[in-house]
């Protein structure tokens, strides 16, 4: 818009800040910048900035998860907080607060309309015309320290100028819906391109993650699919490799994502056996790290009508997690740790269930697996396939959604509020770790 109006000829804005003085535009920037910072999107953003950061120097670096993680998550605490008192101070209790807050707001929609319709429209005002809208937007800026009424008044006066002398200029839908539009592009093609939340819908990736995380998906490492297909053109940082815990649209069952961890890649042998993974020829150390390890599974609730008083109250407020015993152990691919859980007869009754107990990644595939390995439908059992065939199913690189980076929510066993949600809780000493372990963690009790 800026290039319709020649360049000897200023802006709206700028002819409203060339009547100001020095004193009067910072005062005009301190309430533009305390109305930003009571906005209720201002914790949020600030949350998402540290996190972004945050997110891009545990990638890279895992370790220092360790150390970042507590301050990460005092972050999160403050801005929560901060949220807090800012939902409180829109209540009645600071009714004269808010209602001037309110009345800035709506003024600096009217000053944004106005400045945009009256550059682009510069060339075709009179003078009389200009100089009324920049006194009534100087008006209206200058009425921002004083109360409610005296904005409202301002603005009143600024819309009749709109009124008088834009109104002709109006802008359409077209117009109108660019700020939307630019808005949802933005939001549509991070998710596609960057990161995507997703919520861990089963406990076959215990211990490392549970029943209720939730996570973010690193959509870019990988390359980016074309959009309503399962085509990777190029591979954009590197293709997977084992150890990676991936998020993937299930080949065999589509309407379904499952995340599972790669234990294959492209030319590897794969064999079962009863003393576990023997992968290209060896046996897959690992090392046992608890014998006695508990972890929680989530018992559904099943209902005969959608009206069942008893399904709220099972799922609200009666226990429905049980604890069940494993073995823990802790092994490497590639030189990255990870934890599994496995125990010998139970693998032993999951390895008589498999159909074949030997097999080869072909080019473009991956071989996964979870980490709770002998309660996951995985790889080794045709990834639930719905005809029910028990075949080996690999995952195509194109079925490849990204690699599981951070849990940034856990709403699982145990936590905040969990004595009055049935078990459930909010797990915040789960916040922010990564899906990568580092290798200095401590043992898991």
């Amino acid at each position: 818009m800026a290039a319709d109006v020649p360049p000897s000829l200023p802006t709206l804005a700028q002819a409203v800040l060339g009547r100001l003085s020095k004193e009067d535009q910072q005062k005009l920037n301190k309430w533009r910048w305390h109305d930003r910072l009571v906005s209720l999107w201002a914790p949020v953003t600030v949350l998402a900035l540290v996190f972004l950061a945050y997110l891009l120097v545990v990638e890279s670096w895992v370790c220092t998860y360790l150390w970042l993680q507590p301050a990460m998550q005092a972050v999160g605490l403050g801005c929560f907080g901060w949220w807090l008192v800012l939902v409180v101070m829109r209540t009645p209790l600071t009714k004269k607060w808010n209602e001037a807050r309110e009345a800035r707001y709506r003024a600096e929609e009217i000053l944004a309309e106005v400045e945009s319709l009256a550059t682009k429209a510069r060339k075709h005002l009179k003078d009389k015309a200009w100089d009324e809208l920049v006194a009534a937007s100087e008006a209206t800026v200058r009425s921002f320290g004083q109360g409610a009424e005296q904005v409202k008044a301002a603005s009143k006066l600024l819309e009749a100028a709109y009124d008088k002398h834009l109104k002709s200029f109006k802008r359409g839908w077209l117009d109108l819906s660019g700020g939307f539009a630019r808005a949802l592009l933005i939001a549509l093609s991070f998710r596609a391109v960057l990161l995507d939340p997703f919520k861990i819908p089963s406990g076959s990736m215990i211990p490392t993650l549970e029943l209720g995380d939730q996570i973010f998906v690193n959509k870019f490492i990988y390359g980016v699919r074309l959009p309503f297909t399962n085509y990777v053109p190029f591979v954009i940082v590197r293709p997977p490799k084992a150890g990676d815990v991936i998020v993937f649209n299930n080949p065999v069952n589509p309407q379904y994502d499952y995340i599972k961890r790669v234990v294959g890649v492209p030319g590897d042998t794969l064999e079962f056996t009863e003393e576990g993974l023997v992968k290209n020829g060896q046996l897959q150390a690992r090392t046992l790290e608890n014998a006695d390890y508990r972890f929680w599974e989530h018992n559904e609730v099943q209902v005969t009508s959608l009206d069942s008083l008893r399904y709220w109250v099972s799922t609200w407020r009666e226990d429905d997690w049980s604890a069940r015993p494993e073995s823990l152990y802790r092994e490497s691919f590639e030189g990255v740790p990870h934890l599994i859980l496995d125990e010998a007869e139970r693998r032993k009754a999951s390895l008589s269930q498999m159909e074949v107990k030997s097999v080869k990644v072909p080019e473009g595939s991956v071989f996964v697996m979870g980490d709770n390995r002998n309660n996951s439908l995985d790889s080794r059992f045709g990834l639930n396939n719905l005809n029910g065939s028990r075949a080996p199913e690999f995952v195509p690189f194109g079925s490849i959604k990204g690699k599981a980076t951070v849990i940034w929510f856990s709403l699982s066993h145990g936590g905040f509020l969990s004595s009055f949600f049935g078990g459930t809780g909010v797990r915040y000493d789960r916040f922010f770790t990564p899906v990568t372990m580092c290798g200095d963690e401590a043992p898991r009790k």
